[in-house]
């Protein structure tokens, strides 16, 4: 709990809470800014190097047209002497070219830097999203998720790309320039830094300011993209449920929020930049009244005076790219700390360092004293105690909520249990490497999610490198052989996006035929058949009687016809295993099993 959450805190104490957890974010930031840039090291500090080249060239402009004004063209007037003028043209166009040069070089350089970044950052949110435990998924919707890899990282391109290379562009190009000026003529510089305390106030009020309204701006952004994303996702519940309307309303407000968002961020911009530019016109103007009482005095040569205006008009631009670089700025670190808080998520479900190894899985398993809760206040599994021989094939029957899918959960190690110990063939679950465990274990679940692709990669999901004739046999083994057979161009057929073009009992038989390809020691059907018709559903019954043959075998499933395939029967209530037998023993019994198989068989009549 934060300290936020707790009564009694003074406002005092909340607000070091506050500047502690922002510090902590921005530090959490800049570590993963720091990781990102270390591979390209060399390159940046390469493009720093140009950028400091051309910057310096292009400074030294004004100060040769001082000396060509003051030097050559005196030289010119009063002796015939065109050599200085020569020198000092050939000099100007020598830096023009050379800050040309250097700056084209300089945004290859940036471009190729801020894409490598780029690119790493993609690989890595989507390699540690994807390694990720269950309950990350569970908890973080999809849409936060496509936030973080689109607009999040788009938002870092923007500031990567010109941001952070302008920015510092514009500081060397302010330093230099107000060096330049002092050297030529420190008297022309004393205006420009007096102007510089109000243009302090001035941004530093902008800065302070705008960190909220920019942050609330990215959090408006983000909330209409998991709105769009959740919507557009379950567009068919949408449908069925004519939830349209509503939606409509609520995206509208969040579409309101975000453009007022938008505008007062747009209102500061509007005072802060016009603001930034007064104050450079009246500088200007000080330089110049100042420099011609000066120069019609005879203190002051009429090159310098030029070079003078020249360096205080320039020294004001960069502020006001600087402005349009907070911009960006806000906005990506409002975003590269929702990426850093993504990437700071650990696994709950981790690899083991050494793991035992697994040569010959049997499928023997074992809850021994095992206690589990999504979380501290709700106890799914207060304490279990379960043997399941090898090769033996059970289905848990219960009421929804009963731990069925939370034990099926931790056989497939979703989850770890908070107390006692899930083993395979008397090794823990937690000590198995990944590999081996997915290999000796396979979940179908009631969701058949197809990828994008022909029916043969779909079915050969289950075993890299499988030929054409293990995927069509074991299509086979489970009834799917005839309707693909059916389809357009057979196991070529493509099953669009989410296997859109089949029906949801196809899909089912599809990933029955995956999971039976990769033939694991423990397979796990989590109401597996509840998107089958019943001729489907005694098909692959008859594929299960044969594939589960001599392989441990764990049957979710509400449908008691299904049950009958079984070894035995666990009925489960409030996390507890209340009855324990084959099919016949409880049938025959008068127990909660025996009353559910008497009113499915009612229902059937």
């Amino acid at each position: 709990m934060t300290i936020a959450g707790v009564r009694g805190v003074t406002g005092e104490e909340r607000s070091d809470f506050t500047k502690q957890e922002g510090k902590r974010l921005r530090q959490r930031s800049l570590s993963l800014l720091k990781s990102l840039l270390h591979p390209v090291r060399v390159r940046l500090y390469w493009t720093l190097v140009v950028v400091v080249v051309s910057t310096a060239a292009q400074v030294a402009g004004p100060t040769l047209l001082a000396l060509g004004i003051d030097q050559g063209l005196s030289q010119v007037v009063q002796n015939h002497n065109w050599l200085p003028a020569q020198l000092i043209v050939s000099a100007y166009v020598l830096t023009a070219i050379v800050s040309s040069t250097m700056m084209a070089v300089y945004m290859r350089s940036s471009a190729v830097l801020s894409q490598t970044v780029l690119i790493d950052l993609r690989e890595r949110v989507f390699q540690h999203t994807q390694n990720l435990s269950m309950s990350f998924h569970e908890n973080y919707t999809s849409g936060r998720v496509i936030a973080r890899q689109t607009s999040d990282i788009e938002t870092l391109r923007e500031l990567l790309d010109g941001g952070i290379s302008n920015l510092f562009r514009g500081i060397l190009l302010m330093t230099f320039t107000a060096g330049a000026l002092i050297a030529l003529d420190p008297s022309s510089a004393l205006p420009l830094l007096i102007a510089l305390i109000p243009a302090f106030f001035l941004t530093r009020w902008f800065s302070n300011t705008s960190k909220k309204q920019f942050r609330e701006a990215r959090t408006f952004s983000a909330r209409l993209i998991v709105q769009f994303v959740e919507t557009m996702t379950g567009i068919r519940a949408v449908k069925a449920f004519r939830r349209e309307e509503r939606n409509e309303k609520s995206y509208a407000l969040a579409v309101d929020d975000y453009r007022e968002a938008n505008r007062k961020v747009i209102r500061l911009f509007g005072t802060y930049d016009p603001g930034l530019k007064v104050i450079g016109v009246f500088t200007l103007a000080a330089v110049l009244i100042l420099g011609s009482f000066r120069v019609a005095n005879g203190a002051m040569e009429v090159g310098v005076l030029l070079a003078a205006v020249l360096y205080t008009r320039r020294f004001f631009e960069p502020m006001e790219e600087l402005a349009m670089f907070y911009n960006s700025f806000q906005n990506a670190s409002s975003a590269l700390e929702k990426v850093s808080g993504m990437l700071e998520e650990k696994a709950t479900v981790v690899e083991p360092l050494n793991p035992t190894p697994l040569v010959h899985p049997k499928g023997k398993l074992d809850f021994n004293q095992v206690r589990f809760g999504y979380n501290d206040e709700t106890i799914v599994l207060p304490q279990l105690d379960l043997h399941i021989p090898a090769g033996q094939t059970i289905a848990l029957v219960g009421t929804t909520g009963a731990g069925k899918s939370t034990l099926a959960k931790l056989v497939a190690r979703f989850y770890d249990p908070s107390q006692g110990t899930v083993s395979l063939d008397d090794i823990d679950l937690r000590d198995l490497a990944n590999k081996d465990l997915r290999r000796a274990i396979v979940m179908v679940t009631q969701e058949s999610y197809l990828f994008s692709g022909s029916v043969s990669d779909n079915i050969g999901l289950g075993k890299p490198g499988a030929t054409q004739e293990e995927i069509e046999a074991s299509a086979k083994a489970v009834g799917a052989h005839d309707f693909i057979m059916r389809l357009p161009e057979g196991y070529d057929t493509d099953v669009n996006k989410r296997g859109g073009r089949l029906s949801a009992g196809q899909r089912q038989l599809l990933s029955f035929a995956r999971a039976f390809i990769a033939d694991p020691t423990v397979l796990i059907l989590d109401e597996a058949t509840a998107s089958l018709d019943i001729p489907s559903e005694r098909l692959v019954q008859r594929g299960l009687q044969t594939l589960l043959a001599d392989r441990t075998a764990i049957i979710i499933a509400h449908r008691l016809s299904t049950v009958s395939i079984a070894d035995r029967v666990l009925v489960m209530e409030h996390g507890e295993i209340i009855e324990d037998g084959s099919p016949e023993e409880l049938i025959a019994g008068t127990g909660k099993f025996a009353s559910l198989h008497s009113a499915w068989r009612d229902s059937l009549a």
